[in-house]
């Protein structure tokens, strides 16, 4: 007996699982990649400082005299990242998931110029600071991104592409510090060459659609439902528009009801986000 001859059965589900496989669609594994060098950027950035902070201190003495300024070269990129992860959701929220990866790109390039030619370790502390805005935004948009445009039953495993590229780019930067270990200019170039792969995602980026459910939320109901047309078979199409616009009305209606505070009010809220921050 097989699944579409069940009682009951629509013969969707049979239809669904010989679909179903993390290879099966160019389109969403490529879009998952491209989302996924925000991750990269992020492991790069974080891991690159390492070395490069070795050469640093050989070119200004001030900074080789100072722990306070060696801890604050490091540090400062985090403090971006809070800042840009702060803001990030608002930014997608109003602009969308497109246009704040675009905007993720922008910054972070302009940060490994600055850093690349920073004269001074103030002008340095600058950049890291910029890089670390554009790492905020792009650690928030991605993961959303990939997850608002992956098919529900492989979502899990494609947001966690991100991960991996946070990792992935660690080891790149490893490889990075070691490959201009000797070549003149040390750290400049360590710093300097995160650009390419931002400017590699903002390349790449303007070819993708933004995320379907951001369209649909903002009315823009007819270009989502183009893009859901890349993302999933005829077959299931329309159950995935009215699956995403069912969703989006129960969160117009709570929107209203639910406050920040909700989170320490109710025990099962508030063990989850202990949880998932505690992780991080």
């Amino acid at each position: 007996m097989t699944i579409e001859s069940l009682p009951g059965s629509s013969g969707y589900l049979g239809a669904s699982e010989r679909k179903l496989t993390y290879f099966s669609n160019s389109y969403v594994l490529g879009l998952t990649l491209v989302a996924g060098i925000g991750g990269l950027l992020f492991g790069y950035d974080t891991g690159v400082i390492s070395g490069a902070l070795l050469y640093i201190r050989d070119e200004f003495e001030v900074v080789n005299q100072s722990s306070f300024l060696q801890e604050t070269i490091v540090s400062m990129a985090l403090v971006g990242a809070i800042i840009g992860a702060a803001a990030g959701g608002w930014v997608n929220d109003v602009y969308g998931r497109k246009k704040a990866t675009l905007l993720a790109d922008v910054v972070f390039a302009i940060g490994s110029i600055v850093m690349a030619a920073a004269p001074d370790p103030y002008v340095l502390i600058f950049g890291r600071l910029l890089v670390g805005l554009g790492v905020g935004v792009a650690s928030v948009t991605a993961p959303m991104y990939i997850a608002e445009a992956a098919p529900t039953e492989i979502r899990g495993g494609l947001v966690s592409t991100n991960v991996l590229m946070i990792t992935g780019g660690q080891f790149l930067s490893y490889l990075v510090n070691l490959a201009f270990t000797e070549v003149p200019g040390t750290w400049r170039w360590m710093l300097g060459v995160s650009g390419v792969p931002a400017a590699i995602q903002f390349s790449l980026m303007l070819f993708l659609p933004e995320s379907p459910r951001w369209l649909y939320m903002k009315k823009e109901k007819s270009q989502a439902i183009v893009v859901l047309s890349k993302i999933y078979d005829p077959y299931r199409l329309e159950e995935e528009i009215d699956q995403l616009a069912a969703a989006l009305e129960e969160e117009r209606q709570r929107k209203n009801a639910v406050r920040y505070s909700d989170v320490f009010r109710s025990e099962e809220i508030r063990l989850a986000f202990l949880a998932g921050a505690g992780l991080q």
